[in-house]
């Protein structure tokens, strides 16, 4: 691999670096201003993008005029002159190494991977296409309209740099309007190939070597073939140690940013002094960069930086390559530059609309939402940058024939990229709004009115509360009311029917809608699982797969992303199986056989003694050892000639050996021997090994016979297989390591399925703010169950497959979720002034340091004994006295695949605990204790399925209330569960009488109150364990009817979760599961048993026993809540027909 830029990194004796304007200064230069002239162009970059923050090339502009004014200024003053020296005597290659990285890398960190590499091919075909017709096009019009007498190489290199196109400025514009991030992605992805291919193909000019050695055209695309592929490893290596650098719990801001910014420049510089292209290697660690890579909150700051920094380096490139070119002869700039530039920035366009039209059929391969008009945007987006000017210089120092006004090259650049940066940007965004890229479809439109209209919701529900507060008596409520008043004018279509237009306007259809909710599901997934990993539920390694197969899924149409989509490790988990099941196979067993079949014969129990010792297997592996250094030497000509004699003795010998060893193995074993296969391949050694010698033997009294000493020949290769025994010793490392990936791939599959059940539930609970349409919120809500269940069903699958390494994966989410509220208390005590800045910084040291030593957590746990599992049923509180007595009536019950464990319809006859194993449960909806004739669901024959793993108890509703039971439970696999019966379970009531019962209940009202109503309980801490400690919540009991009064004052939430009530001021009634709304203060029971769970207001004196309120005098914050009715949270119609009352 040629190296390509030994000539920026080191200097032959009596050659000095290439002057950025050809001129050399023969007096002393003065220390200093320079470093003033730096810091002043900053000030003055930083004061004009503060008053025209709207127009970034205007600020362009004019630093590069002021720039050409203190060129000119040196060009006719020594004083003036002296100062910008420094800068005319840097080479061009060095101001490439210190502004390009940064930029670069920049422009890469903000792509999108998973877009990019759902369109890899298509981008990377533009890429090279654009490339392509830019290097022919503008080399052609150069040679052809140019008259400044530039030779071949300098016109190619000249189109080069010129068709290169800026991967920041070409997206800048589209991206304060509002436009869909895959365009912008696929632009930028095309600028970076194309900016990677130019700076290889200037660094193969750059290489000293280039002129003084031929090379062949096969040499030199191989060379760039090990440089592109040596950058990207050297680039991914990087990603991979910034990654761990940010992602380490102990280093702090200022550090992160540091290292990252260091690395980044570090690997550039590495890699060039490798030889290979550094740009594409900052490529390669930007892209592999996300936003998991980071600490939360880190990458925001560092991406402040990085557009800082990137902001400064361009406000000081444009001003530097202005004082280039002022130092410069004036008399080169006529009147046939000004119009060169013209028919340069008219070819420019020409080539870039050229692209699209060739590269349309592959976009619109690529993406279905392509069209006409995507494509006049796209036309727009060739802009000129920074990477284009750094390489402008380098046409001059690479050129075979010198030119007497080098600064042209820099004029040219720099003039046409200011213009594509004003008109293209311009015509880009006019573009995009004529033709309606930016306006807001229908569908989105009533996505965001309805966020709008929850979002104004809760702003009057908050006036309304405040206006209670005794403190803002005074407040101009009319005037605050005027001022919250959300007001959100959507972007327009020109082609779009307005909307004020009823009549003309056409409603979308459902599929229509169907699609646009999928995408913001998508949305809300993703968001979920960031959620998820930043809060330790999730490995970083799952949420990235997940959020990638996500942005993979979201361009096909229609399609839900599912468990199934996701699993695409599944094969490679089954590759691993099947590779650990033929490694059991081959693995060495050691043969034994029974000394009472030979009795009293001495020679055979010594034979027995030898062959079944650890000495005789070791002297087996000795031998082969040593066979190692005459093979070597039989395969090597020349020391086979000189060693004939001697080799032949090492294999008399080894031959001799392993015959015996074989034999006595044959003597003790008989018939068993073959029964192995490394004793049949020991056979078969020991067979070649007699026809070898033979073959020797009969070489030496015929040795003019070829075919036969072809066949010695032939076998002498054949002792190759001498050393395959040596596997069996690495099979039982093997088999560690295989065992050790499918742990790995187990927790990480359990990890991906658990993560993706979290994030359905999640999208569960705002479908209701994507769609206000019913039908289309019926059909996302079966959607998202659909494919939680088929998620519930892999998880109980991947547990009973390896229940070890999931029990370790609980165990270690547990203690990093507990960890995780430690340090959420801490940061509440910290800022409140509780806890001390130092003994917080501490503490909050030490509970980092636990969450580190989650990462050499074992990876798998034996599971607890069957007894052990009476402890995880929670209503048994892990009470000694109450595990006791229902341990010595537990029973343990084995079902095998396809048992049935409870039909519908049957009468319980106890609870089972599982296990281990999977079960899955099937019924119809629910009754909740109401009859079927107040209830139209009851008339559909809709089937609801769930699954029951490890840990889950079946049957306990049904033996409190001692009814049928509503469901069946049908074995997935085979299924060991804990059988109490209900027998045991009433007696247990009686000796535990009332608080077992009470407690049973209590779990199962919060799972129903959870299981319906979690987004109104978020910001509850409804523990089944604080319950019971603090009576956070209780349940209260009503037979029909009974009457029980409701206090909103100490009361927060009533909700029903069995039976049925009635409001006996407005006889309302309200069916089971549904939150009681505030204006209730009385209800009634209306079922034969009805249980209400009853959330208090706040949190009394721990009291056990009683279940009186206290009020302790604080006016708590009271909100208004939606009730929901089971039919907005299961999907089951619930309707009351009030005619019947």
């Amino acid at each position: 691999m040629p190296n390509t830029n030994s000539s920026s990194w080191m200097q032959r004796e009596g050659n000095r670096p290439d002057l950025l304007c050809g001129r050399s200064a023969t007096y002393t230069v003065v220390n200093g201003h320079f470093l003033t002239l730096v810091c002043s162009i900053v000030v003055l970059g930083g004061f004009l993008r503060t008053h025209l923050r709207r127009s970034e090339v205007t600020v362009l502009i004019i630093l590069s005029a002021s720039g050409f004014v203190i060129g000119q200024l040196a060009h006719s003053s020594v004083k003036v002159y002296q100062i910008v020296y420094p800068l005319l005597r840097t080479p061009s290659y060095s101001l490439y190494c210190y502004f390009a990285p940064i930029i670069i890398f920049m422009a890469a960190l903000d792509v999108d991977f998973y877009i990019l590499k759902n369109v890899f091919w298509q981008v990377l075909l533009t890429g090279l296409i654009s490339f392509v017709v830019s290097f022919i096009i503008i080399g052609y019009v150069v040679l052809k309209f140019n008259r400044d007498f530039w030779d071949l190489q300098s016109s190619l290199l000249f189109s080069m740099t010129l068709g290169m196109t800026d991967p920041i400025h070409s997206v800048n514009s589209l991206k304060t309007i509002g436009i869909s991030k895959m365009y912008t992605d696929i632009i930028r992805g095309e600028s970076m190939i194309i900016c990677s291919f130019t700076s290889i193909c200037f660094g193969v000019f750059r290489s000293n070597n280039l002129h003084e050695a031929v090379f062949t055209e096969l040499h030199i695309i191989l060379s760039l073939c090990l440089d592109i592929l040596g950058s990207i490893i050297c680039g991914y290596s990087c990603a991979r140690i910034i990654q761990f650098i940010l992602t380490d719990l102990f280093s702090n801001t200022l550090t992160s940013v540091i290292l990252c910014i260091s690395m980044v420049y570090m690997t550039f510089y590495i890699v060039e002094l490798l030889g290979m292209s550094g740009m594409v290697a900052l490529v390669t660690v930007g892209l592999n960069l996300d936003s998991l890579s980071f600490k939360p909150r880190i990458e925001l700051i560092i991406t402040k930086f990085l557009i800082m920094f990137s902001a400064v380096f361009q406000q000081l490139l444009y001003t530097f390559f202005g004082i280039i070119i002022g130092c410069g002869e004036t008399k080169y700039l006529k009147f046939h530059t000004v119009v060169f530039l013209f028919i340069l920035f008219a070819t420019v366009n020409f080539v870039r609309l050229l692209t699209v039209v060739l590269v349309s059929p592959i976009l619109m391969h690529a993406n279905y939402e392509y069209n006409w008009k995507w494509g006049i945007v796209i036309a727009w987006s060739g802009i000129k940058g920074v990477f284009s000017l750094l390489l402008a210089p380098d046409i001059h120092n690479l050129a075979e024939k010198k030119i007497e006004s080098p600064q042209l090259f820099i004029l040219y650049v720099q003039v046409i990229s200011l213009l594509t940066m004003g008109i293209n940007s311009y015509m880009m965004t006019h573009s995009a709004r004529t033709l309606g890229l930016c306006a807001i479809s229908l569908p989105r439109q009533m996505a965001m009115q309805n966020a709008i209209k929850h979002i104004q919701e809760i702003i009057q529900n908050t006036i309304t509360l405040f206006k209670t507060e005794k403190i803002l008596t005074n407040v101009n409520w009319t005037l605050v009311e005027e001022k919250t008043k959300i007001e959100y004018n959507f972007p327009s279509d020109p082609y779009y029917v307005s909307p004020d237009n009823k009549e003309e306007e056409e409603s979308p259809t459902e599929e229509v809608l169907i699609e646009e909710a999928r995408l913001h599901v998508a949305i809300i997934q993703m968001s979920s699982f960031e959620k998820q990993c930043y809060d330790g539920i999730l490995s970083v390694e799952a949420a990235r797969i997940l959020i990638g197969a996500s942005k993979s899924y979201c361009p096909i149409q229609g399609k839900f992303m599912s468990i199934y989509d996701v699993s695409t490790y599944v094969r490679a988990r089954s590759w691993l199986m099947k590779f650990k099941n033929m490694l059991t196979v081959l693995e060495y067993h050691k043969d034994k056989a029974p000394l009472f079949l030979y009795g009293n014969n001495t020679f055979l129990l010594f034979v027995h003694h030898i062959v079944f010792s650890e000495e005789f297997e070791y002297a087996g592996h000795v031998i082969t050892v040593m066979y190692i250094y005459p093979m070597i030497i039989h395969l090597w000509p020349m020391a086979r000639e000189l060693n004939v004699s001697a080799l032949l003795s090492v294999n008399y010998y080894y031959v001799f050996l392993y015959i015996f060893r074989t034999a006595l193995k044959i003597i003790i074993l008989k018939r068993k021997y073959f029964d192995q296969y490394w004793n049949t391949l020991d056979f078969l050694i020991v067979l070649l090994g007699i026809i070898d010698l033979f073959c020797l033997y009969f070489v030496k009294l015929r040795p003019d016979n070829f075919v036969l000493i072809q066949i010695t020949v032939i076998l002498g290769y054949f002792r190759i297989i001498r050393f395959i025994p040596f596997i069996k010793i690495i099979i039982p490392l093997l088999i560690n390591i295989v065992d050790v990936q499918i742990k790995k791939r187990l927790r990480l599959m359990y990890g991906i399925t658990k993560g993706y059940v979290k994030s359905q539930e999640d999208t569960k609970f705002l479908i209701k703010h994507i769609s206000s349409q019913e039908s289309i919120y019926q059909k996302l809500y079966e959607i998202l169950e659909t494919n939680k269940r088929d998620a519930v069903k892999e998880l109980g699958l991947i547990e009973h497959e390896g229940r070890d390494v999931v029990i370790a994966l609980k165990t270690r989410q547990a203690i990093r979720s507990v960890i995780a509220k430690a340090l959420k208390n801490l940061t509440f005590l910290w800022s409140r002034g509780i806890i001390d800045k130092h003994e917080g910084i501490e503490m909050n040291k030490v509970l980092l340091a636990k969450i580190k030593e989650l990462n050499n957590f074992p990876m798998a746990i034996p599971p607890p004994t069957p007894d052990k599992y009476l402890h995880n049923i929670v209503w048994l509180e892990n009470k000694d006295v109450l595990i006791e007595f229902f341990k010595e009536r537990a029973k343990l019950a084995y079902f095998d695949y396809g048992d049935v464990i409870c039909r519908e319809g049957e009468m319980p006859q106890g609870i089972y605990l599982v296990i281990s194993g999977m079960a899955i449960l099937h019924s119809l909806p629910p009754t909740f204790g109401i009859d079927s004739s107040l209830r139209s669901d009851r008339g559909s024959k809709t089937m609801f399925t769930e699954y029951c793993t490890s840990g889950d108890v079946i049957g306990e509703l049904s033996c409190l209330l001692k009814r049928e039971i509503e469901y069946t439970v049908i074995c997935e696999t085979i299924l060991q569960a804990c059988f109490i019966s209900l027998e045991d379970l009433y007696e247990g009531f009686d000796v535990f009488w009332p608080s077992l019962e009470y407690k049973i209940w209590l779990k199962l009202a919060l799972g129903i109150a959870y299981q319906y109503f979690e987004s109104s309980l978020t910001d509850e801490d409804l523990d089944f364990q604080k319950c019971v400690a603090f009576n956070l919540a209780y349940v209260e009991t009503l037979s029909s009817y009974n009457e029980m009064t409701i206090d909103n004052v100490t009361m927060k939430f009533v909700i029903i979760v069995y039976g049925s009530v009635i409001d006996t001021k407005t006889e309302v009634p309200y069916l089971a599961p549904c939150i009681l709304p505030k204006t209730c203060e009385q209800v009634q029971g209306t079922s034969d048993l009805s249980k209400l769970l009853v959330v208090q207001a706040f949190e009394p004196a721990k009291n056990t026993n009683s279940k009186v309120m206290v009020n302790t005098g604080l006016r708590m914050t009271q909100r208004e809540y939606n009730w929901k009715r089971k039919n907005e949270e299961r999907g089951f119609q619930l309707s009351w027909n009030r005619s019947q009352i």
